[in-house]
């Protein structure tokens, strides 16, 4: 009996010391208005907002950020990525402001610093794009693709400026 009583006590100890050293991973988390280090691999539902270090999965709400991101990331007011978006943003202020966008950028107004992907959108603004812009507005430093929209500019192209469709490679 001693001896059980001695490896549950164990087990126990073990287990928790290895949980407190390591990142913790949630398959579901409620994120409530909090800032949390923590990594969400599953479904991240914001109420109103929530923003997490890196989130895997699916993100629901109003307002979501996190420093990276894998996955579907919808959100009716705003979608923030810091770091690296690979996946898809729906919502109506979609933004990868420091890092690479890898994928889709769906709603009115979508902006990345390094777009490899498509955006689609009323406004979309990037520095760099590889990839396809549509929208009311397309706004690009250099790319290496297709713009189509009523204002299409590729400052780096050798036509800046041109409405309807615009391309540079």
């Amino acid at each position: 009996m001693k001896k059980v009583l001695f490896g549950l006590l164990m087990a126990g100890v073990i287990v928790f010391g290895a949980s407190a050293a390591e990142k913790v991973r949630w398959p579901v988390w409620f994120a409530f208005n909090g800032v949390e280090d923590i990594d969400v691999v599953g479904l991240r539902l914001n109420l109103p907002s929530g923003e997490c270090e890196q989130v895997t999965g699916i993100d629901l709400g109003f307002i979501g950020r996190s420093q990276y991101y894998n996955g579907i990331q919808i959100n009716l007011f705003r979608n923030d990525v810091e770091d690296t978006l690979a996946g898809w943003q729906i919502g109506c202020y979609n933004s990868t402001s420091l890092g690479d966008a890898l994928g889709l950028q769906t709603g009115l107004w979508n902006e990345a610093q390094s777009l490899y992907g498509f955006q689609a959108g009323l406004v979309n603004l990037a520095d760099y794009a590889t990839g396809f812009q549509i929208g009311l507005i397309n706004r690009v430093e250099d790319m290496h693709g297709y713009q189509i929209g009523l204002v299409n500019i590729i400052r780096s192209g050798r036509v800046p400026f041109c409405p309807i469709i615009n391309a540079c490679f």
